[in-house]
């Protein structure tokens, strides 16, 4: 592609938040390209393949506003959710560059360009394009998160990692214990229970997990009665407002939500309560959603326990606690979590200086200051991960019809004023976050630098918003041919 015009738009990854701008952009007459570092679409969805991968969103949110979803499950399994993405993707017309691994990212700031370096099966390949946005989520697709646990050789079993699940492993009438209590653990707890000899979750810290019905029947009516595309609007608002009235009800009563989320767990499955009594406020973490109560069934038949405590280490039978109890297994599956990735792992760079997103602040959730015409797709952590990001594709939209009016050629947020006192962006306590906090970048506490986590405030500020508040804007000095590659 070297010597040819610049993209309009270059956007990286081609999963569910990747097919959403894509389809904005097409849709707003826009020129670009859309880049997949693996040779499908559905990012997540493709990438797991664990038993029983599933939303934890109702798919009403999950599911794209200029695409309703018409599936009979409110939590949709990862299976349907992936055909879905693909089928969204054809419809708009999107046709990613499958193969195309982004490696490095330089903003030439003389011809206002960024100039992008990819990996392919065909070797480096440059891209220069006027407007870079990142839609690879936030963590590393090679690895996950898998801690040491001492005696790991000792085990006479098989050790799995969820994000790598072997095709061949048939685990009828095995003992499984499964180490974890996020989503990944407690979707696949009830479904390795199915066939299972027994199967014990292994947690260190419980969660805050509660049960959804696993199709919405309000919704159903909706759509019967309005039809699917206004069914689905109403359904989808529904869920938006019930979700935020939860949250904040949580956030302002935090105890009382507490006790009621673990009374609740300990009731349906006839557990101690301290199972699900973590030593946080509900929202502090995710909470887990379980359809139509799966894994409390599971713990309330005998098909699957949990046991809650610190592992010592592995043995040859299974786990050894440290208190002394074994947990006798033929397999661990060890849903310790995920690891973060920024930018997919690309190098980002202005004018050759390295760039640490740390050492950058969120602009509205979209952008970051300093850096010029970089758009990062990013959910939210409260609610569905498409809300936000159908937000952001609008709001790109909205920056370079702004920008082509007024003949600019880049657009760069500007800083909080001096003394602004800075935090984390993502401020849950989550393990996953914890490990990569010297990663992520930061915020204030108000907009525009501060990263919401409100659909309707960042549905005022996104979409009706002013786009030049805080912002600087200007022509390129150069506008040279592109550079050769190197």
């Amino acid at each position: 592609m070297t010597g040819s015009a610049p993209l309009e738009v270059a956007v990286v990854g081609a999963g569910l938040s990747g097919v959403c701008a894509g389809a904005h952009l097409r849709r707003a007459g826009r020129a670009f390209a859309l880049f997949e570092a693996r040779d499908a679409i559905g990012g997540t969805w493709d990438l797991f393949r664990y038993p029983g991968v599933r939303s934890d969103s109702d798919m009403a949110t999950l599911g794209y506003a200029f695409r309703p979803w018409t599936g009979e499950k409110a939590l949709a399994d990862g299976p349907s959710i992936l055909a879905y993405v693909r089928e969204t993707a054809e419809a708009e017309g999107l046709a990613p560059r499958f193969g195309h691994r982004l490696v490095a990212a330089d903003w030439d700031g003389a011809a206002a360009l960024w100039r992008l370096d990819f990996e392919t099966a065909g070797g480096p390949v440059r891209v220069d394009a006027r407007f870079l946005y990142l839609c690879t989520g936030y963590y590393d697709y090679e690895a996950g998160h898998a801690p040491r646990f001492a005696g790991r050789d000792d085990f006479a079993g098989r050790v799995i990692h969820p994000q790598h699940w072997p095709e061949d492993y048939d685990w009828t009438g095995q003992r499984i214990a499964v180490i974890g209590s996020g989503a990944t653990a407690v979707t696949l707890v009830p479904e390795l229970a199915r066939r299972a000899a027994h199967v014990t979750m292994v947690q260190r810290t419980p969660t805050y997990v509660m049960a959804m019905p696993g199709r919405d029947g309000l919704a159903d009516r909706l759509r019967r009665w309005l039809g699917d595309a206004r069914g689905h609007a109403a359904t989808r608002w529904k869920n938006i407002l019930l979700t935020m009235a939860f949250y904040q009800a949580a956030q302002r009563a935090p105890r009382l939500s507490a006790r009621l989320l673990t009374g609740g767990a300990a009731k349906a499955s006839g557990l101690d309560p301290a199972h699900f009594a973590p030593p946080y406020d509900p929202w502090d973490q995710r909470l887990c959603l379980v359809p139509d109560g799966d894994l409390f069934d599971a713990l309330r038949a005998g098909d699957a326990g949990i046991v809650t405590g610190t592992i010592d280490r592995f043995v040859p039978e299974g786990l050894r606690m440290e208190d002394g109890r074994v947990v006798e297994a033929d397999a661990v599956v060890t849903a310790t979590g995920l690891s973060l990735r920024i930018a997919g792992g690309a190098a980002l760079s202005l004018d050759g200086a390295p760039v640490n997103m740390a050492d950058h602040v969120a602009y509205k959730g979209v952008m970051y200051a300093g850096l010029p015409n970089l758009a990062v797709a990013l959910g939210y952590t409260n609610a569905s991960w498409t809300l936000k990001c159908e937000l952001i594709a609008r709001y790109v939209v909205r920056l370079l019809d702004h920008m082509e009016a007024r003949g600019h050629d880049w657009a760069v947020p500007q800083a909080p004023p001096a003394g602004e006192a800075l935090r984390t962006t993502f401020e849950l306590s989550s393990g996953y976050l914890e490990r990569s906090r010297d990663l992520i970048p930061k915020q204030t506490a108000r907009a525009p630098w501060r990263m919401l986590q409100n659909y309707l405030l960042d549905r005022r500020l996104l979409g009706r918003g002013r786009v030049d508040d805080h912002m600087d804007f200007g022509r390129a000095p150069a506008r040279g041919a592109p550079r050769a590659a190197a």
